[in-house]
């Protein structure tokens, strides 16, 4: 199966001569097709286009309509073509060959240079608070920074990356079908790469083959060997020195120290000289700005902004006068198994464990056919000097969750505030903390829309389609699959897949088998439906990744659910169609509260983007789709009439040059819009689907809310995690809804809730524990806080 849509995927059902349609599902998947018509007649949607508003200038340079036409290629597919030499033993040595053939630059003198630099002789010779004038000896301080230096990187080993990639290649064609790369967004980067300025590629993390992958990918295209900040805490003392000669490269341990400790100084200082030699030489940087999926904590990562405020700071010195920043993704169809276990590990992935790991993939995918298929999505490069000379005129002002919402959720207020949401879950490091406070906003905003253009950039696998459908709307799973195709391409998102419908399917439900079920309920008939418990729980975690893309319709379907939750009939919501109006203001309103409700690490709105015009943006996705139909309020006098009879008497005649007032002083107050829900019938099954997209993450904040009058407080957010958790699991298993059972979930809820004012974090000696805030203490306030989450849900 190739890894691209070139055509709509399209099938529709043939009746048979009683009338009623045929099933489209038969026995061993023969299903009956028709003809494939090609999506939008011809093009697939580019995406990845940097932003317009922050940097215009790279938005135009580093981009060409023709980019968009090249294609893709697998980059693991190596034959002799690749190589300069034909032969019978070439085709058999083509890796070994391939590997040789890859330019590796020099890195000479590396050490040397650092040790020269400016910031490392001022600590050396004791011109700054904490070097050598300080009370060491210079030679003591000279071994420290020797150490140091060997513990954030090592010069890398020509030998071992070229060894490493012939090794890498008959494993990544065991393990996956294709690694897939569009030409055009290579060709973006290597555009990027010839103007001069060094290229830092900010990525995602879906797995610990990430960082193996990525390098790999580039390398094969030539642009050399990328270094790579990895976490230190997930490997090994053997494992690091490995990677290091790789072109990894850690942070040590000092850096995080406080910032008048001299060897937290002396940390950061030596870190910040290997960053400035790196960008000078314009060696390639690979930062991960998302934690790992195993890590229960924040979405951005705290050392990939720690890494990326030494890049910022090196601009702003002047030690170089510009970097390319390349917002990065890789997706699978599934994530491999064997990489992601060492996130739940206790201790480190040590060299051997990971080498036993690879045999044990090798051994899982030659038994069997479950091959995946991958996508690296890099996104057009923009200039960080210009991000950072544009994005200080969007900083406005901002409130916290409890400022905002606790009020209205107690009801002691109605309007919503005019200001922003402040919500920083990340913590602080000691990098991060040595910049200026100015500095500091800009790179957690700068990660924050690196992060929310790397999702956009990501495509979506035909897994996440097929969990999606499974959970929400499974009765008409296959007819759905292609519609749900066009959707997502229609609002500017890329898929990863291709292929004739039945082969697709058949791999998709291949990789999924394990949480699904196949029952033949008829002859020539087969139901695919979830496995109860650990199954549902999975297809959720796949079907997030689909959220991105209706998030904005998603967010105005249960905006509008929570404004009619009053009024809503015992049949139904839809059955107010054509009845009742609904205001733009109120509307505005909803919209407001439940942006504010949900996290910023879900939503990833962009530092540029204001809450009032992505309340626009998600009325107006709500009306494009056909759930809302613009109305006239009765009695009104229509939109576009501009009769001389609206304006005052004083504007209809004025002596030419009369700048005194403005031509809007005169007219009336324009009155609000009113709109209607739709009377399509595919609307209310639409209507639903988007609700549910979202109740995965509100029915467990409402649970939680529930969960307040038996939690046991205080208790340490850990614990108190491991509480909410089992509750979400013990009310699964009641209810049937085991989509919200994720602690993912639930640390999101109690972060969400400590910002809110219902929980409170104090100090004790045994460590800082959470205390039910005196304002929730009371059930009837409780009650309220489940109540206005619930407004939300749509059963």
């Amino acid at each position: 199966i190739a890894t691209m849509l070139e055509s709509r995927l399209q099938t529709k059902p043939r009746s048979s001569p009683n009338g009623r349609e045929t099933s489209l599902w038969s026995s061993g998947f023969r299903m009956k097709l028709e003809a494939v018509t090609p999506f939008l007649g011809k093009y697939r949607p580019f995406v990845g286009r940097c932003c317009q508003t922050c940097t215009p200038k790279s938005w135009e340079s580093l981009f060409h309509r023709s980019i968009r036409d090249l294609g893709f290629c697998n980059v693991i597919l190596v034959k002799e073509e690749n190589t300069r030499f034909r032969g019978w033993l070439v085709r058999r040595l083509c890796y070994f060959l391939w590997s040789l053939e890859q330019h590796i630059p020099p890195c000479q003198g590396a050490p040397q240079k650092i040790m020269e630099s400016t910031r490392v002789q001022n600590l050396l010779s004791g011109r700054v608070p904490g070097g050598a004038g300080e009370g060491q000896a210079p030679d003591l301080v000279k071994k420290e920074v020797q150490r140091i230096l060997g513990h954030i990187q090592a010069p890398p080993c020509p030998f071992l990356v070229r060894l490493f990639s012939w090794a890498l290649l008959p494993f990544l064609n065991c393990v996956f079908l294709n690694v897939q790369l569009h030409k055009g967004q290579m060709k973006m980067v290597h555009k990027a790469a010839q103007a001069g300025s060094p290229l830092v590629l900010l990525s995602t993390h879906k797995t610990f083959l990430d960082g193996i992958l990525l390098p790999f990918v580039l390398l094969s295209q030539g642009l050399g060997v990328l270094r790579v900040a990895w976490d230190s805490r997930v490997c090994s003392p053997a494992l690091r020195a490995l990677l290091r000669k790789l072109g990894g490269l850690f942070l040590p341990s000092e850096a995080n120290l406080s910032l008048d400790s001299s060897e937290g100084l002396l940390a950061r200082a030596v870190v910040q000289a290997v960053i400035e030699q790196l960008l000078v030489s314009g060696q390639p940087l690979l930062i991960f700005l998302e934690e790992p999926p195993g890590t229960l904590g924040p979405r951005l990562s705290a050392l990939g902004q720690a890494w990326l405020g030494f890049v910022v700071r090196a601009v702003q010195v002047g030690i170089i006068p510009d970097a390319l920043l390349v917002p990065v993704a890789v997706t699978y169809d599934v994530v491999p198994d064997a990489p992601c276990d060492i996130y739940h590990a206790s201790v480190p992935l040590g060299l051997w464990t990971g080498a036993l790991a690879v045999l044990r993939s090798l051994c899982s995918h030659l038994g069997c056919s479950r091959q995946i298929c991958s996508r690296v999505h890099l996104a057009q490069p923009f200039s960080l000097q210009e991000y950072t000379i544009s994005a200080r005129s969007c900083w406005g002002s901002r409130q916290t969750l409890e400022q905002l919402l606790q009020p209205i959720v107690l009801g002691q207020c109605t309007a919503v505030p005019d200001t922003e949401k402040e919500q920083e879950w990340t913590p602080i490091t000691g990098p991060l903390l040595a910049l200026k406070e100015e500095d500091q906003l800009l790179v957690r905003r700068l990660s924050h829309h690196v992060l929310s253009a790397s999702v956009a950039n990501s495509a979506v696998m035909s897994t996440a389609i097929m969990a999606t459908l499974l959970l929400f709307k499974h009765q008409k799973l296959l007819g759905e699959f292609s519609w749900l195709t066009e959707e997502i391409l229609l609002r500017g998102f890329d898929v990863g897949f291709s292929g004739q419908l039945r082969s697709l399917l058949q791999h998709t439900l291949s990789l999924l088998r394990a949480h699904v079920a196949l029952l033949r309920i008829r002859q020539g008939d087969l139901l695919v439906v979830p496995r109860p418990g650990p199954g549902l729980t999975h297809l959720a975690r796949l079907s997030a990744e689909l959220l991105p893309v209706f998030l904005s319709e998603a967010v105005g379907a249960c905006a509008v659910r929570g404004l009619l939750v009053g009024r809503v009939p015992p049949q139904g919501l839809w059955e107010l169609q054509g009845i009742e109006l609904l205001s733009q203001n109120e509307l505005y309103r909803q919209i407001l509260l439940l942006m504010h409700l949900l996290p910023q690490d879900l939503l990833l709105l962009q530092p540029c983007q204001s809450s009032y015009s992505y309340c626009q943006e998600v009325l107006d996705r709500l009306i494009q789709c056909g759930l809302l139909v613009a109305e006239e309020t009765p009695g009104s006098r229509a939109a576009c009439d501009t009769g001389r009879r609206r304006m005052s008497r004083k504007l209809l005649w004025k002596p030419s040059g009369d700048f005194t007032d403005s031509d809007s002083d005169g007219f009336e107050e324009a009155e609000g819009r009113y709109f209607r829900l739709s009377q399509q019938l595919r609307c209310p099954d639409f209507f639903l689907f988007l609700c549910r997209l979202l109740s995965p993450l509100l029915k467990a904040f409402a649970q939680a809310a529930a969960f307040l009058r038996q939690g046991q407080l205080p208790d340490t957010e850990s614990g108190y995690t491991k509480q909410l958790f089992e509750f979400l699991q013990a009310t699964a298993q009641e209810e049937g809804i085991f989509e919200c059972v994720d602690p993912k979930l639930a640390i999101s809820a109690i972060w969400t809730f400590r910002d809110l004012g219902v929980l409170q974090q104090m100090p004790s000696p045994a460590g800082p524990r959470l205390h039910l805030s005196s304002t929730f203490a009371s059930r009837d306030n409780q009650e309220k806080l489940e109540q206005f989450i619930r407004q939300f849900i749509c059963s």
